[in-house]
């Protein structure tokens, strides 16, 4: 095995590949929770990365299917290793700009679609130094408007989109969703712990839904000096593989 990939358990004799370029935190977690895959779900991970958020559905035995989308070769490389050796024959990964995805994956069949999308606008915040890096923290491969228009031409009529961002996108992201016919239907914050201001926003929009935002109860990480109870839920399996 490569030195620069590591097998990192994701639940009881689970595992999945990370690089050093192509990893994932706890917005990745937090989001494939959020999503609420189901057993009959049709899903595209677009930005998929190392693959974290189909591979942890697929670890709790959710997705009839699912496709991770990658600019970056090594990352569907990663996870097409992961799908291998763990035996996710319902996974495939796609190495492609999502942007010119006519012709690789299906549209209008997917009934779910996720992305933990660049948190910044091309230019704005501290440049990283690697391209990888780059990619994933700034628009700079495509845009948020990309990504919710790809999206809603990826879903079939009903078919939701969940994505993570961060607090001071929300009004792009909301007025985004409702332009592409992707209606906002389920908002959470997400704070490290109470009296903080929230550090990330996950939402969700169904494709030609009606107008009607739920706003769910703030999600803490923590509580009384250690994670919160929903968080304890949240890592469960993969907390336990490390114990």
């Amino acid at each position: 095995m490569d030195k620069a990939v590591k097998r990192e358990p994701i639940g009881a004799d689970r595992y999945i590949f990370v690089s050093k370029n192509h990893g994932f935190g706890t917005d990745a977690v937090l989001l494939a929770d959020f999503a609420k895959a189901k057993k009959s779900d049709i899903m595209a991970d677009l930005g998929t990365g190392c693959g974290i958020i189909p591979f942890l559905m697929l670890r709790d035995g959710n997705l009839k299917s699912a496709v991770g989308v990658d600019i970056a070769r090594e990352a569907t490389e990663l996870a097409e290793k992961t799908a291998n050796a763990e035996k996710f024959g319902n996974f495939c990964a796609v190495n492609s700009d999502i942007c010119d995805l006519k012709g690789k994956i299906s549209f209008g069949d997917k009934t779910l679609v996720t992305c933990n999308p660049p948190y910044k606008a091309a230019g704005a915040g501290i440049k990283a130094k690697s391209g990888a890096r780059l990619t994933a923290r700034q628009e700079t491969a495509c845009t948020l408007e990309d990504i919710v228009s790809v999206s809603s031409k990826l879903l079939t009529s009903g078919g939701r989109l969940c994505m993570c961002q961060r607090p001071e996108r929300l009004g792009e992201l909301i007025t985004l969703m409702s332009k592409y016919k992707t209606e906002p239907k389920r908002l959470r914050l997400v704070a490290k712990c109470v009296g903080e201001a929230p550090w990330l926003i996950l939402l969700e929009g169904r494709r030609d839904g009606k107008p009607g935002l739920k706003i769910e109860p703030t999600l803490y990480l923590y509580e009384n000096g250690g994670l919160s109870d929903e968080m304890k839920r949240i890592y469960g399996p993969y907390k336990e593989a490390y114990l």
